[in-house]
């Protein structure tokens, strides 16, 4: 076994850095893999004990991943597409998840706010490598309210703040003095004062209808499990093949 798999949390089994590159351990000297560990990887069950609510699932990866990812755990892929089925994709932050969905924010005139107003549906995907955990996320979107954008854009460092209001996102840029020069502009003009949250830039909510689960096993036998929305609006909760 190797060191990797040997520091895994508990019930975990971890083999990126083993030959295959799937997750397998290395084969013993006449190219079988050891019944052992085939039992192991056969008997293993990581989504055992998973929540009946994927929020609340969701909540408890997030919180292990937290301290646990080198750089930025909040960061998500997030999917949208336009109406005639263009996809496009980019990284977030994702801000807040409870209940309602999950919240990110943006500039209202960037690319992937026209394409979400023109077709209010979205996907965002996160994989967590220190935990070996993926959740895919799939539903309509909607703006959140102004007062959870102001309450949000309030946090922001200010300089933050004032990029808000400089970029004017997603179009074209004849070089980076212009954007400095903008900057500088919105600096003066709020000295001495706060920032107020442009009426351009807020948050959008995913309102999920379908939330999936996945945790890496040895020979790519990995666990999902995918929640769907019921006509009830109750969660159903199922397993996947690999």
């Amino acid at each position: 076994m190797s060191r990797e798999e040997t520091d895994a949390p508990s019930g975990e089994r971890r083999g990126r850095g083993c030959e295959g590159g799937d997750g397998s351990p290395t084969p013993t000297s006449d190219g079988v893999p050891g019944r052992d560990d085939v039992d192991q990887a056969v008997a293993a069950d990581l989504a055992k004990g998973a929540a009946d609510d994927p929020i609340a699932e969701f909540k408890k990866a997030f919180e292990r991943a937290k301290p646990a990812e080198p750089r930025e755990a909040t960061a998500v892929t997030l999917a949208t597409a336009t109406p005639d089925g263009r996809p496009s994709a980019r990284v977030v932050l994702l801000k807040h998840v409870d209940e309602r969905g999950f919240v990110f924010f943006t500039n209202y005139g960037s690319r992937k706010a026209r394409e979400l107003e023109a077709n209010p549906r979205a996907a965002l995907s996160v994989y967590w490598e220190s935990i070996e955990r993926q959740v895919r996320v799939e539903g309509r979107v909607e703006r959140v309210s102004d007062e959870e954008s102001d309450a949000y854009f309030a946090t922001r460092p200010r300089i933050s703040q004032v990029g808000a209001w400089a970029s004017r996102q997603s179009e074209p840029l004849d070089g980076r003095a212009r954007l400095v020069g903008r900057v500088l502009k919105v600096e003066a003009r709020y000295a001495g004062r706060k920032v107020p949250r442009p009426p351009f830039w807020g948050g959008y909510r995913i309102v999920p209808d379908r939330i999936e689960f996945w945790w890496n096993q040895l020979y790519r036998l990995h666990d999902r499990l995918v929640y769907r929305r019921g006509d009830d609006g109750g969660w159903i909760k199922e397993r996947l093949y690999p």
